[in-house]
């Protein structure tokens, strides 16, 4: 009776649900986007910006650390969903590894079902580190969900891949501008 449980269960086709955001989740570090158009890379990239600044394209779903010579280092993101898209200039403020994560009050009022808090570590959304964008309530951080790079699917934060946003973390100082743009430049 048992081996006929084992065997009808083993049968059953299996459902995932996708409840966007999981907190819990854990993903390593090392996960780092290596093919396709979200990977990082050295890239062509013409702007009146200085060397050291960080340019947010959110309508690309691209991240950009400005080189000399008219490069970049390019890096896959994951964006504001509708309704959640900004564009501006900040300053990074300050930095974090392995950061705690509180959801904003409007936050928690849309998704009633996220934790209060969230120590750091690697089931929390915020990943293994995060940027802190000015005074506002946005960073740069690492995900635990890398297969949403490429997508509008934040609350307005910007997230890489963890390995991803491990490597930005060691090039960008606390004080480097941040220009986002959400609409194409010409």
């Amino acid at each position: 009776m048992l081996l006929s449980c084992l065997s009808a269960a083993a049968q059953t086709p299996r459902e995932t649900l996708d409840i966007g955001d999981e907190p819990g989740r854990v993903s390593t570090e090392e996960v780092v986007i290596e093919d396709g158009p979200y990977a990082r890379q050295v890239v062509f990239f013409r702007s009146q910006e200085a060397p050291g600044t960080l340019v947010v394209h959110t309508s690309e779903r691209f991240l950009y650390l400005v080189m000399p010579g008219n490069r970049a280092l390019r890096y896959g993101i994951g964006v504001g969903r509708d309704g959640f898209t900004w564009s501006g200039l900040v300053k990074v403020s300050r930095k974090a590894e392995w950061p705690d994560w509180t959801p904003p009050p409007e936050m928690i009022q849309r998704q009633p079902y996220l934790p209060r808090f969230m120590a750091g570590g690697p089931g929390n959304p915020m990943g293994a580190r995060a940027l802190y964008l000015g005074s506002t309530v946005y960073r740069i951080h690492g995900t635990n969900q890398p297969e949403t790079i490429g997508h509008a699917i934040s609350s307005g934060c910007f997230r890489l891949a963890n390995g991803d946003v491990i490597d930005l973390f060691t090039r960008v100082p606390v004080g480097t501008k941040v220009v986002i743009r959400h609409g194409p430049s010409i």
